[in-house]
């Protein structure tokens, strides 16, 4: 089997030629990269680039050898190429077949079909059929008796030069084929005919006929141009520059080149990748990158969704200026394809799922080195500098891509493999599996791919694909949109358009650091069409571009488990997503919006607060409430140690939340938040009553909130640069003095009321393999909430919205956690140790 050159034709080594199966023998692959054109390779270029040396005059035997083994290679080429011509001028035969008795009945008085109808499904095949006849006839004999002296560029150049019938067929063919739909739908008898045409088989083949379809047949002649191309391709390569063919088959390239330039614009060459095995085009529907669990490990594959087959590929690493190209790690043709249900699907190990803490710790070491290439850029740093910086960056937010995936999509061929994918979105899973299965509601066939077709098929990735670049941030252009950086505040008002009455819930996503993942969820509304949740979100958003709802029908059936990762699965209904428009956004009133799914129409409302409004603590104009009022104030009036909120709040999460998945990380519905904090500010009698009724998520979010707007931070803005240095102490004894001092230089309230939060974060993480709420994930979520300096004191650190996050962020989830690991820490322990340090902060 030879397989030379860069244009994957696959020249097969048989002097008698072979019969292919149907459908394989062409293969349509129209590419006009430079590696295609021979006047680039062939003229005596020194790397040999498999060009056969122009003969010098003194020829050694390696010459003679070289101009054999050339010799060789061309009749291998001519003999490959004569077996399809063959089978080619059969299936031209098998089309003009039925034109005759057709044309015989247009002029009675039943036509099958009118003479205008012949005329156009038949167009030019005719003479198609001559030139190819002729140029067989003429070419056999050659290849029959070959040597040395024989020539037959002439012929090519002859076929080169009547390439206008094709022209005039390519025009025509679009026509052609509705023309056969049309009648074949309205007429059985051209339908029968049209379904089954017989091809004589070659020669030597065992098999006398094959049948195929009026369209795959009419599809053969576009085939034929390419392959007429490669092979002019591969005979210039293996002919010597001297020998006479050689500026003629050139000649006959250059004008096939450039007639396959002008019918290329006609017939978009992205789409066209391949026949099917029914004849029909192979086009490219879908591509993207996803994480497949491959032997234990997370990959990174590009995934491309064709009509009829599924194929999982990867970039092969290439040298600096050469042409990329994928590797296909396995395919799975459409008809073989099945997504086991949760019923079928075999147990098997868990998805190794990264600690969020690690996730979060790795968004933040990302978001640092964004502001380092800021500042860099605005001190008009060295370009190298930078260029390491984004170099870090990529390979960071490469990970981040790789581990974050933790929603399985498992794939399964009939014939026994599985394949998972694990994705970060719902939405994304819901679009792969909708592809794969519109595909898979026309009649597809299976089949196995040759190693030369499924080399072609990969080859033609790389021209198809319209997901050029891996989704981190790293690879936008600078003067791309950079996204969204602050709070994004939704309400889901209701949804109508259901057909009948279910158990119907919302969830949100956005895009953080190039990929989407779910944010919020509504309550389940039951038993309706018409679920009425407004229910609002408050949505933190990193760098964000889009927002995605996906409405669920919820499940309660436990059978319908996924294996994969233990889950329920419930069943999406609708799914839509809009633009966020940083001007459209950034107002300050309410924008209502409605996204249409599948006949669905869910209504919602959104507005924007961008990070440094939403960083301000502003004091409350009321003293009397207890939101917005300082600590000191609040228990003095309540004469208490810690304030009546912060006990209630916590009394409650512990008795009924401490197992809540994602307690403290998910939002709580914001109205019911709003509604605590009225209570709570007007020290309502209800308060215990409403409480006890109230989403655990919300009562959770109040307490956050209620942090979140003390005028100061429950560890001061006095000491906040103290605790800012302390933390980045590296000598432990030094940094265990320097922080319990800083404790013990807390005024009273603060300080209590911060160790009585410290014990209850400590009992939350206690229950992390059920709540999967870690020491980390409750630093996160809390450190700048009770450090982050209040609007005087911020001013000197804000810069940029991104900024802000990254370094002081981290800081302060750290200084939260440091104390989080500490051992217990008493009030009274703290207070008697204070004779021992008197060092001023």
């Amino acid at each position: 089997d030879f397989n030379y050159g860069a244009d994957e034709y696959d020249a097969e080594g048989n002097e008698e030629p072979k019969a292919l199966p149907e459908g394989s023998e062409t293969m349509p692959y129209i590419d006009e990269s430079p590696t295609m054109s021979p006047q680039l390779s062939a003229r005596g270029q020194e790397s040999g680039d498999g060009v056969s040396p122009p003969p010098t005059d003194g020829l050694g035997t390696g010459g003679e050898r070289e101009a054999g083994k050339g010799l060789e290679m061309r009749k291998l080429v001519l003999s490959g190429f004569l077996a399809s011509e063959e089978i080619y001028i059969n299936q031209l035969e098998a089309l003009l077949l039925p034109m005759k008795p057709l044309k015989a009945t247009a002029t009675t008085s039943q036509p099958v079909l009118t003479l205008q109808q012949i005329e156009t499904i038949f167009y030019k095949i005719q003479d198609i059929y001559e030139i190819h006849k002729e140029f067989y006839d003429s070419l056999c004999p050659k290849v029959q008796q070959w040597d040395s002296n024989v020539t037959m560029g002439h012929l090519f150049q002859k076929l080169a030069s009547q390439l206008g019938v094709y022209k005039a067929f390519v025009d025509n063919y679009k026509i052609a084929l509705e023309t056969a739909e049309k009648c074949s739908q309205s007429n059985y008898q051209f339908q029968k005919i049209s379904e089954e045409l017989k091809v004589k088989g070659p020669k030597d083949s065992k098999e006398s006929h094959t049948s195929v379809t009026m369209e795959a047949l009419l599809y053969k002649p576009i085939d034929r141009v390419t392959r007429s191309t490669l092979v002019l391709h591969d005979l210039l390569k293996h002919t010597p520059a001297d020998h006479p063919d050689y500026p003629l088959l050139q000649d006959a390239l250059r004008i096939s080149q450039n007639f396959l330039s002008s019918i290329n614009e006609d017939i978009d060459p992205r789409r066209t990748a391949v026949t099917t095995p029914k004849g029909e085009t192979r086009q490219l529907v879908k591509d993207g990158f996803l994480v497949e669990l491959s032997e234990g490990s997370r990959k990174l594959r590009h995934v491309f969704l064709f009509t009829d087959v599924l194929l999982c590929a990867k970039l092969k690493k290439t040298a600096v200026g050469k042409h990329q190209q994928y590797d296909c790690k396995w395919y799975v043709p459409l008809a073989d394809l099945v997504f086991p249900s949760p019923e079928e699907s075999e147990h098997c190990p868990q998805v190794h799922v990264i600690p969020d803490h690690e996730l979060e710790d790795m968004k933040m070491k990302i978001s640092a080195i964004k502001s380092e290439v800021q500042k860099e850029k605005a001190n008009k740093g060295q370009s190298r500098a930078i260029e390491r910086l984004k170099k870090k960056m990529f390979e960071n937010e490469f990970w981040l891509l790789l581990n974050s995936p933790a929603i399985p999509f498992r794939i399964h061929n009939r014939n026994g493999k599985s394949y998972l994918f694990l994705l970060s979105s719902d939405y994304e899973r819901s679009e792969w599996r909708e592809a794969i299965q519109k595909l898979q509601k026309k009649d597809l066939q299976a089949f196995v791919l040759s190693s030369v077709e499924l080399q072609v098929l990969t080859g033609s990735c790389f021209k198809l694909r319209t997901v050029h670049n891996i989704p981190v941030t790293s690879n936008k252009d600078d003067d791309e949109s950079p996204g969204l950086y602050g709070f994004l505040h939704v309400i889901v008002h209701s949804a109508k358009g259901f057909k009948q009455s279910a158990n119907l819930y919302c969830t949100l996503e956005v895009d953080s650091f190039g990929y989407f993942v779910s944010k919020a969820k509504t309550r389940v509304f039951r038993d309706t069409t018409e679920p009425q949740w407004n229910e609002e979100f408050e949505i933190e958003l990193e760098g964000s571009q889009s927002l995605r709802i996906l409405c669920y029908e919820k499940c309660y059936d436990k059978t319908k488990l996924n294996k994969d990762n233990n889950e329920i699965v419930d069943k999406i209904m609708g799914k839509g997503q809009i633009q966020l428009d940083p001007q459209a956004v950034q107002t300050k009133n309410w924008h209502m919006d409605v996204i249409e799914m599948n006949g669905i129409k869910v209504e919602f409302s959104m507005k924007f607060t961008s990070r440094d409004m939403s960083l301000k603590r502003t004091p409350s104009k009321k003293q009397t409430g207890v939101f917005g009022v300082k600590i000191s104030v609040v228990t003095k009036r309540e004469r208490s140690k810690v304030p009546y909120i912060v006990r209630q709040c916590i009394e409650e999460v512990e008795k009924r939340g401490i197992e809540e998945v994602g307690i403290y990380r998910i939002s709580g519905v914001a109205t019911d938040i709003q509604a605590l904090k009225a209570v709570f500010d007007a020290n309502n009698k209800d308060i215990l009553v409403m409480l006890s009724d109230m989403d655990i998520n919300a009562i959770a979010g109040t307490l956050k909130l209620y942090f979140r707007e003390l005028p100061e931070p429950l560890l001061t803005d006095r000491l906040y640069p103290a605790f800012m240095e302390g933390i980045a102490l590296s000598d432990p004894a030094a940094k265990e003095n320097c922080m319990m001092h800083l404790l013990r230089s807390l005024p009273d309230p603060n300080l209590i009321t911060f160790l009585f939060l410290l014990e209850h974060l400590k009992r939350v993480a206690e229950k992390e393999p059920i709540n999967k709420m870690s020491l980390h994930n409750l630093a996160t979520v809390f450190g700048p909430t009770l450090l982050r300096p209040s609007e005087g004191e911020s001013k000197a650190h804000l810069t940029l919205a991104s900024d802000i996050w990254s370094h002081d962020v981290m800081a302060q989830v750290q200084v939260l956690l440091y104390y989080l690991q500490h051992p217990p820490i008493s009030f009274t322990e703290l207070k008697r140790n204070t004779l021992y340090f008197s060092t001023d902060v």
